[in-house]
């Protein structure tokens, strides 16, 4: 009896201890202020708002409710998540901001059609035609890998986040576009509301939802202190602004600057009528951020600090927010996210396709039912299914149903499609002439549901011509295709003799092709076929040296493409290798052609060295005059003019190093180098400079960028010879 009275005692005990601190928590809700925390908008300088994050958890400073507008849109979703401000910071740090507002994986990774399409027309040319008229692209960026990375930060892998069922009330501000409407996200998708909040109008495409389509919330509430008001009727607001100043007078002269500073006065204009509303008891941390800029991503870390510092200043009016250990780790674990695995898939499921036949994107997601999910290798394979160039967006959702995991792929494909519109420029200025073209395209994509496309394309300029490429994949997971072709152009070759000019032929080539291939995962394609080509030359100026008329071959061929370069433009890593070889035993010749180059790249830190090798030649027999191998130009034996050097079995070397001198603004791609090259070529047969014969050489110095009109290069070239150039090279090549 006496142990059961002394057991009984201690319960009660125990009970009573209990009741004690739940009073006392209880009287401390009472006690304690409410209090709204908002992370107004910046751009890159809203890492600011981590290391205030920081300084509220060591002062032990709960919240009642958070909004967040653009990047304090980001933090706020992520904190709210669980995601704890260390986490942040290292998340932060390890994300490439400049590859994330590039939409498209790894050049390697397109599919061989996008490579080589990308490599004809510039790559925001794309334009959609339609009964509609004619469709732009919502945006520089369509915001592929930004969704992807915010998917990451708050485990949207463990499941789908929504709004309403987070620890915290979150309010997330965006705004309609369509009629200026201010709209608040207080459910549904956290990493959709995230994605909205930072839609900058004219660089990321808008998010369309609920029947709007959203950007960033920035133009009508940057710093929203009201929303914490009404979401949970704070008593007091912590408020962190972080927005850029104003440019001064001087500063606005391009259209770029024009534009920036009519969206820094809108919001600016609505921060001041929010903080006219702060009242005495309010805390406002405005960082000091000098110098860094809204697209200064890259120094997110000193951002971060220079608000734990501003954080840190505020300390004294903090504390009295503060709370007893115990209570804010009770706070704290009501947020934090638990410590969870990745699920095991039971279902993968692709949805929300109209045009694109399902079957061709599942041999892309790697993913295996019954197997755990693997974020990593997931991103990866999206990023692919997107490189196809079909798609706006490809996403994912995990739902979880009786059950079951199902893992839902959801391509969204291009509004503006399937029918575009693409332009390719290209002008070479040296120092012995020029040369401009202006090349556009017309592509019909999906024309079945194998994903058969039609591309016409026409070409004015030093060479015009027409063209027509009809390309038809054979099963749903397009390994297997054929491709007709059919095009003609003209051009002018160039005749040169002790460094002069002596002659000048027009030709006009005639082809039609008929191939059949097979696309090897990401790597290329391998091709066979006929062709039959026809070619007439006769001469425009200068001194008859070759004789004219009509000359018509035919015969089979097959070829090979691979391409792993990393990048489009300026690659840092990566290989790829071109064959092809004709066999003619047309009525004018009897020769066979091999054309094969092989090209390489790999980068030490800023150091970037390259090597290309190729051949072209006539294995038996010679090639034709008019279709012979043609060096000069830039990066082609740049010491020598476009098209100086002719001649049949021809070896060409270059070896090139360039170091990266900087980095193209956020939006744009690639960066910028300085580089030297040496270059060697050799003819076996010599058409024109027949004085040089065996081995020739090119130095060259040079200074390269991308614009929005492809790569931009400027350089000069030098050879033992006595040859030299001055290059100005635009364009796509």
């Amino acid at each position: 009896m006496t142990l059961l009275l002394q057991h009984l005692g201690r319960q009660l005990g125990a009970l009573a201890v209990l009741v004690l601190a739940g009073l006392a928590a209880d009287a401390d809700a009472t006690d304690r202020p409410r209090v709204g925390l908002v992370l107004g908008g910046g751009g890159a300088r809203g890492a600011a708002h981590i290391g205030v994050l920081e300084v509220l958890e060591e002062l032990r400073v709960p919240v009642d409710c958070v909004a967040g507008t653009s990047m304090g849109a980001l933090v706020a979703g992520a904190w709210v998540a669980g995601v704890s401000p260390g986490r942040m910071r290292r998340e932060m740090a390890k994300a490439d901001w400049i590859d994330m507002f590039q939409d498209n994986p790894e050049f390697s990774e397109l599919s061989f059609r996008n490579k080589r399409q990308s490599q004809r027309f510039l790559p925001g040319s794309e334009t959609g035609v339609s009964e509609r008229g004619v469709q732009f692209p919502p945006g520089v960026v369509l915001g592929q890998k930004i969704k992807l990375f915010f998917n990451s930060l708050v485990h949207a892998d463990y499941g789908e986040r929504e709004i309403q069922q987070l620890g915290l009330p979150l309010s997330i501000i965006a705004t309609d576009i369509g009629t200026g409407e201010k709209v608040v996200f207080r459910d549904g998708s956290l990493t959709t509301a995230m994605r909205a909040s930072m839609s900058v109008p004219g660089l990321l495409a808008p998010v369309e939802y609920r029947g709007r389509k959203l950007v960033d919330g920035g133009l009508v509430d940057n710093v929203p202190l009201d929303e914490v008001r009404n979401r949970c009727q704070a008593e007091v607001i912590i408020a962190v602004n972080v927005g850029s100043p104003l440019l001064k007078p001087e500063e606005v002269g391009s259209l770029l600057s024009v534009s920036a500073q009519m969206v820094n006065i809108l919001t600016e204009q609505n921060v001041a009528r929010s903080l006219a509303t702060l009242a005495p008891g309010d805390v406002y941390i405005k960082p000091d951020l000098e110098g860094i800029s809204a697209s200064a991503f890259d120094r997110n870390g000193e951002a971060a600090d220079r608000g734990r510092r501003a954080a840190a200043a505020m300390a004294s009016q903090l504390a009295r927010l503060s709370v007893e250990p115990w209570q804010f780790a009770k706070w704290q674990t009501e947020i934090t996210a638990g410590t969870e695995r990745a699920p095991r898939i039971d279902e993968i499921e692709i949805v929300g396709l109209g045009r694109v036949d399902p079957e061709a994107v599942k041999p892309l997601i790697r993913q295996k039912e019954g197997e755990p999910l693997d974020t990593a290798r997931l991103n990866e394979d999206l990023l692919r299914i997107f490189g196809d160039g079909h798609y706006q967006s490809v996403d994912y959702t995990l739902l979880t149903t009786r059950e079951r995991n199902i893992l839902r792929v959801v391509p969204v494909e291009k509004e503006w499609g399937p029918s575009y519109l693409r332009l390719g420029v290209n002008l070479e200025i040296a120092d012995q002439g020029a040369n401009f073209d202006l090349r556009l395209g017309y592509q019909r994509t999906m024309l079945n549901r194998l994903g058969g496309e039609v591309l016409i394309t026409g070409q004015i300029g030093s060479r015009s011509g027409l063209g027509i490429d009809f390309y038809q994949p054979l099963d749903p997971a397009q390994t297997f295709f054929i491709e007709p072709i059919a095009g003609m152009d003209r051009r002018l070759a160039p005749i040169y003799d002790r460094n002069q000019k002596v002659a000048e032929y027009k030709i006009r080539t005639a082809v039609v092709e008929f191939g059949a291939g097979v696309n090897v995962a990401r790597l290329g394609q391998i091709r066979a076929g006929w062709l039959d080509k026809t070619l007439r030359g006769w001469l425009e100026t200068g001194s008859p040296i070759f004789p004219t008329g009509q000359s018509k071959y035919d015969g089979p061929f097959v070829g090979l493409d691979f391409d792993q370069m990393n990048r489009l433009y300026f690659p840092t890593q990566g290989w790829s290798t071109r064959l092809r070889y004709f066999s003619s035993g047309g009525p004018d010749g009897d020769f066979s052609r091999l054309d094969a180059r092989a090209e390489g790249v790999v980068s030490f830190g800023k150091h970037v060295l390259g090597g290309v090798a190729s051949y072209t030649g006539s294995p038996r027999g010679r090639l034709p005059f008019f279709d012979a191998a043609t060096l000069g130009g830039f990066l082609n034996m740049t010491a020598f003019a476009p098209g100086q050097l002719v001649g049949d079995d021809t070896t060409y070397g270059q070896l090139r190093l360039e170091r990266i001198i900087g980095v193209l603004p956020i939006g744009l791609r690639g960066d910028i180098r300085v580089g030297v090259a040496l270059e060697a070529a050799r003819r076996g047969v010599v058409d024109s400079e027949t004085k040089l014969t065996g081995w020739l050489n090119s130095a060259s110095l040079y200074l390269g960028g991308e614009t929005p009109l492809g790569p931009v290069y400027l350089g000069y070239g030098y050879s033992t010879s006595g040859n030299w150039n001055i290059y100005l090279f635009l364009g796509t090549p």
